[in-house]
């Protein structure tokens, strides 16, 4: 896997697509019933994909501010394909620092895919205590739960992946991270504050002919589970090259496990 860069969210973008979860999707569309416009903020934004998966889903006049950090994958959101009627305006915002900052002005919702993972308690507290100031909604898609099923099934699957989900819990960046445990700390934290939270799983389900994101996945769990010292090198050599033989016979096929929710302030808005 190669992180953040555009080539990764790029592929990534039609199984996230086809991942959201319906019941959670509409709870959104049906918070904003009657409206003719919305204001959106999406966090993290990277290439825009959250906008181009839910803009038919909200009130056909929009308004987003695309945030993040990375100057190349700001300036491809604000030129890639979007819906009529929908404005863009991107903004360089470090999350880590400047949260507050990027939930300015006036706003009706505040998105975030793939996002909560890879933050800690801590941030994740902030965003709660922010949104919940401004009695803001959130939605918040494709958090990685934890669970990954992989077939045909090798006997070193159990352990790279534990390396993986170990590595899914060090700091991103904004602090040790939740990893798998983090959609349902989220839902805690927003009931907590007062929210009402919609949520169902949103898992990747990956068949045989998706061989390009299947590779890149292996390829980035066994770089992972070598940096591990329970791992020898050669044992996680093997191990890809059998998951690597499996694609090339057009046999292999994983599931893994997200999350979408929808927090909505009770008797607001």
């Amino acid at each position: 896997m190669s992180g953040y860069s555009a080539a990764w969210l790029t592929l990534r973008e039609r199984y996230d697509l086809g991942a959201r979860n319906g019941a959670v999707l509409d709870a959104v569309a049906d918070a904003f019933l009657g409206q003719t416009s919305i204001s959106v903020v999406d966090l993290a934004c990277g290439t825009g994909s959250t906008l181009r998966a839910i803009a038919e889903h909200l009130p056909p006049r929009q308004n987003w501010r695309l945030v993040d950090n990375d100057l190349g994958l700001l300036a491809r959101a604000s030129t890639l394909r979007r819906p009529p009627d929908v404005n863009v305006v991107t903004k360089p915002i470090d999350l880590v620092r400047d949260l507050e900052l990027a939930l300015e002005g006036p706003l009706d919702l505040v998105t975030a895919s793939a996002l909560l993972d890879l933050v800690s308690l801590e941030w994740l507290d902030r965003l709660v205590v922010e949104a919940a100031a401004r009695c803001l909604p959130v939605y918040a898609a494709l958090t990685y739960d934890g669970r990954t099923v992989l077939e045909p099934s090798e006997g070193l699957d159990l352990e790279v992946l534990a390396c993986f989900n170990g590595h899914q819990r060090t700091d991103k960046g904004f602090g040790p991270a939740l990893g798998p445990s983090a959609a349902a700390r989220a839902v805690e934290r927003f009931e907590h504050f007062g929210y009402a939270v919609v949520q169902g799983r949103s898992d990747w389900v990956l068949r045989p002919n998706d061989p390009a994101i299947q590779e890149a996945l292996f390829a980035g769990w066994a770089e992972l589970g070598a940096l591990s010292t329970a791992l020898s090198s050669d044992l996680i050599s093997a191990w890809l090259t059998q998951r690597r033989s499996h694609l090339a016979e057009g046999r292999s096929s994983l599931r893994m496990g997200h999350v979408d929710i929808f927090a909505r302030p009770m008797g607001a808005r």
